[in-house]
């Protein structure tokens, strides 16, 4: 079955009981999975710690000013929208190939796009709120011709450019989920917020992995404990609850038992 992305959009709806049922179980997914954002923020800020600072000169600023410079360029130039809509649709491209889905005819104009996918999901539908389309091609080029030339000499301005792309996502990410988007309305706000939050740290915590002293066994032990931590403090929140609203309801029937 072709499905068409703007959003996601099925050329058929599917019944009313189903859709609602799906959207239930993602919002009390959505829920269960809030104290493991709060264990990836932890584990997120340990790694940025664990960041070497003795890089010197522009190198060590290329990154953050490029970020900076794309985010200043938001509010005081006219916003690329065509530019954003073709990393939207070849993101769902790109998402739907890596899941098996054949992809068929795409448009894209300055008001908005669709790609045509055999099949969707809820990874695919969000992918371009989580995944920087042209930050990963100024990644994948770099090492390209790395693999080829020496370029260390410019690395800061490949740092640069990772910043202003990685900026332009950030950017457009945050405006377009203040708008409504079908992405989002299928699957749910709630749960697609808590994706692309989850999903946002995870590639910025492997990117920090790639060019820095963290490593994937560091992540994973400090995100295990923190996940640990995060739902036991839950679990005890919620066991604490429990009883206290078991004891009004037990001093509400005995202060009823006791009127005349």
């Amino acid at each position: 079955m072709a499905c068409k992305r703007s959003g996601v959009r099925f050329p058929v709806p599917p019944p009313f009981f189903k859709s609602v049922v799906k959207k239930f179980l993602k919002l009390i997914i959505g829920l269960m999975l809030l104290p493991l954002c709060w264990a990836f923020s932890r584990t997120f800020f340990s790694l940025l710690k664990s960041l070497p600072a003795e890089t010197s000169g522009w190198t060590s600023w290329a990154l953050p000013a490029g970020f900076a410079v794309s985010v200043l360029g938001f509010f005081l130039l006219p916003h690329p929208f065509r530019t954003y809509v073709l990393a939207h649709e070849m993101t769902h491209a790109f998402w739907g190939l890596l899941m098996g889905a054949k992809v068929g005819k795409m448009k894209v104009a300055k008001n908005g796009g669709h790609v045509m996918l055999s099949k969707s999901n809820f990874m695919i539908a969000l992918a371009p709120y989580f995944f920087p389309f042209y930050t990963g091609l100024v990644i994948a080029f770099w090492y390209s011709i790395g693999f080829f030339w020496d370029v260390s000499a410019y690395e800061a301005w490949w740092m640069a450019t990772v910043g202003m792309t990685w900026g332009f996502h950030v950017t457009f990410t945050v405006y377009m989920l203040s708008q409504r988007q079908p992405d989002v309305q299928e699957n749910g706000r709630l749960f697609s917020y808590v994706i692309i939050y989850l999903a946002n740290l995870f590639f910025v915590a492997l990117w920090m992995i790639a060019i820095g002293q963290p490593t994937l066994r560091g992540a994973w032990e400090s995100l295990g404990p923190e996940t640990i931590a995060a739902y036991d403090a839950v679990w005890t929140l919620l066991l604490s609850g429990g009883a206290q609203i078991e004891k009004l309801m037990s001093c509400s029937a005995s202060c009823g038992a006791q009127a005349p």
